[in-house]
């Protein structure tokens, strides 16, 4: 009877820019530092730009500027056609805007129509070939096309010019991952999390410590995303499984209850914790959940197979 994985690195995607321009008269306004506070959150932002531009007291670039992080933050809303109506305008008004390229590519590649997104990408590295975040998420389309090698030397690239882009070090990773390269992909995420330590950051170093049949440090990567996140249904299942594979019959079970507790359609944590209870002696538990993993997912040949191995009809 199988333990079910279910891991799978991630790629971090692309980012937005705020758009920062030079100083000018409304910048002390608390609505101007609203609209381009890099700690604001979406709703706030839209608040605040929304106020910029009604004010009708801004021009040129600085105009541009509430557009485009107006734009920034309807992105993060996921209300993308109106953010796409806010970046084009940002771009009207100051087509020699990188960023405003930057975020409406952005936006293009959500929608997945990745030929528009790798056209801004590539104006906004014309007007600024040192953008760090443009090739970043130039190296994101290109990944989401299937070219690992053009993606791989735009996350080289965006490294070069800010080595401090912890987001370009987890997709460079993501890509080591792809190619099987533990070692390099571990080195990227470790970057990224000294970087900026995020929730994705250490699942995918979790799983690349996992497949490196490093499973203390993948459980350490699995407890920190449960104390970050403890919500999050990844962090219980990849460490319940690891505690699995280790023999921690209890505390796997214990795992995969709080993952079914917070994600009642997790498949691979019904499985499991079916595995668990069987290895514990609670038969009947394991058939109840061996049952409801085939139930979400009735071509589940594992959950299938151990019902029929207990005699079950599945």
């Amino acid at each position: 009877m199988r333990i079910l994985d279910g891991l799978a690195a991630s790629l971090l995607g692309a980012a937005l820019t705020l758009s920062l321009p030079s100083a000018a008269s409304a910048q002390g306004e608390p609505s101007w530092q609203a609209c381009i506070g890099a700690t604001s959150t979406p709703d706030d932002r839209v608040s605040a730009c929304s106020s910029v531009i009604d004010a009708r007291a801004e021009t040129g670039r600085k105009l541009a500027a509430a557009f485009c992080n107006r734009g920034h933050g309807l992105t993060e809303k996921r209300d993308l056609d109106a953010a796409l109506a806010d970046l084009n305008e940002a771009i009207r008004l100051d087509p020699a805007y990188p960023c405003a390229h930057t975020n409406r590519g952005r936006v293009y590649a959500i929608k997945r129509d990745l030929d528009r997104a790798m056209a801004d990408y590539d104006e906004a590295l014309r007007i600024d070939p040192g953008f760090a975040l443009a090739y970043n998420n130039r190296g994101d389309a290109w990944a989401g096309r299937g070219d690992l090698e053009r993606a791989l030397t735009d996350f080289n690239a965006a490294i070069k010019h800010d080595p401090a882009l912890a987001i370009a070090y987890g997709n460079r990773g993501y890509l080591h991952y792809r190619k099987r390269d533990m070692a390099r992909a571990i080195e990227d995420y470790s970057v990224q999390i000294r970087l900026r330590p995020d929730v994705l950051a250490y699942i995918n170093r979790g799983n690349a410590w996992h497949d490196s049949e490093q499973l203390d440090r993948a459980a350490a990567d699995y407890a920190e995303v449960i104390r970050l996140a403890p919500t999050d249904v990844r962090g219980w299942r990849n460490r319940g499984m690891i505690r699995l594979y280790k023999g921690d019959n209890k505390g796997g079970l214990a795992d995969y209850d709080k993952a079914v507790q917070y994600d009642p359609a997790d498949v691979f944590s019904w499985n499991n914790r079916g595995q668990a209870k069987l290895r514990l002696g609670d038969k009947a538990g394991a058939i109840a959940d061996f049952r409801k993993a085939l139930e979400l997912r009735p071509d589940l040949s594992t959950a299938r197979a151990s019902l029929q191995q207990l005699g079950v009809t599945p």
